[in-house]
């Protein structure tokens, strides 16, 4: 990119990476379930911003354009290909429990939300942990509103059967 043409205000891709690297990472993270993938896929989005500064910069909103560059990285990764990547851990998986209230009961939604198929995933994050409207969600996503609001449908029917299921299992028969 030519300095010379850029305008004295416009931050330079370096400092616009530094100051949005926490957010883009809060929302990989979200997204992939796991630090080593949120940084993975947040450092790629930030590549392919590198690559197109010049179109990220001059866009309405660049937190918009990345979030939307890192939306489609994510949901590409997640495309069926010919292996299957298994997290391995040396610890037994935790049992499952019914939380009661505060804190521990949006903890325990959210494996259910790691287990959503990604575009589902990706809706509800965008809507409950970014705060977007379904408009901002349809460009993110580069899809109608109606069907982000379909989207959203689905993934919370899935997760309130899934917790229903968590409480049936939790009950004494």
């Amino acid at each position: 990119m030519d300095t010379v043409t850029r305008s004295a205000d416009a931050p330079s891709f370096e400092d616009y990476a530094a100051s949005s690297w926490p957010s883009l990472y809060r929302y990989a993270y979200l997204l992939a379930g796991n630090h080593a993938d949120a940084e993975d896929i947040a450092q790629q989005t930030l590549l392919k911003a590198y690559r197109s500064w010049s179109r990220v910069e001059r866009s309405d909103s660049p937190a918009a354009y990345l979030r939307r560059i890192l939306t489609n990285t994510y949901l590409s990764q997640r495309r069926p290909k010919g292996r299957r990547l298994e997290l391995l851990t040396d610890a037994p998986p935790e049992t499952r429990h019914v939380a009661v209230g505060g804190p521990e009961e949006r903890m325990a939604l959210w494996p259910h939300v790691r287990s959503l198929p990604p575009r589902q995933r990706a809706v509800i994050v965008l809507r409950y942990y970014e705060d977007l409207s379904e408009q901002e969600i349809a460009d993110v996503l580069g899809c109608s509103r109606g069907n982000v609001k379909s989207t959203a449908h689905h993934a919370l029917k899935s997760l309130r059967a899934a917790l229903g299921a968590d409480a049936s299992d939790g009950r004494e028969s």
